[in-house]
């Protein structure tokens, strides 16, 4: 079996303070890609592991989204998906409590259990939620439950018109 995070260990990771770059404005902006557009942003951890945001929003639905934390391990390991925020464009089911969300916003985590059932995504435990409506106000909401630390000044990842569209 692949390596298991612990409930443990992931709250850690959570919890861990992300320094945000001084120019992440610059550098997290979207790219248009096949169909939506897509941003990311390396953030360094501990140990020379990092942290990775990832934001996608489909061309044809401001409501088909995700706001993504990945975990990257030093050396180079597989990154994984720490937690991920969803617009309200799709059902989910959480295979293991055999429960169908309803078509809603809603939030993955990342847990031991998901990881240690075979065939389940190991972030395939979700919540529904009423705190965000878009893709901007999903990014906010990650970084503050993610613990980012962002300048005052700069509150906004996602801003600003896809590369080449200025």
């Amino acid at each position: 079996m692949e390596d298991i995070r612990t409930d443990a260990e992931i709250a850690r990771l959570i919890a861990q303070s992300k320094v945000l770059p001084a120019d992440h404005e610059l550098l997290f902006r979207p790219k248009p890609k096949r169909g939506h557009k897509e941003a990311d942003l390396d953030v360094p951890a501990e140990n020379g592991s990092k942290f990775v945001l990832l934001v996608r929003e489909a061309d044809d639905n401001p409501l088909d989204f995700s706001a993504i934390l990945f975990y990257e391990p030093p050396g180079g390991g597989k990154r994984f998906c720490l937690r991920r925020y969803n617009g309200k464009s799709h059902e989910h089911t959480n295979a293991i409590e055999r429960e169908r969300l309803p078509y809603e916003f809603h939030i993955h985590y990342m847990t031991e259990r998901y990881q240690r059932r075979h065939g389940s995504k190991p972030d395939g435990f979700a919540v529904v939620t009423d705190r965000y409506g878009d893709v901007k106000t999903a990014l906010e909401c990650l970084i503050s439950d993610c613990n980012f630390v962002v300048a005052p000044e700069n509150k906004t990842l996602f801003s600003g018109p896809p590369v080449g569209d200025e």
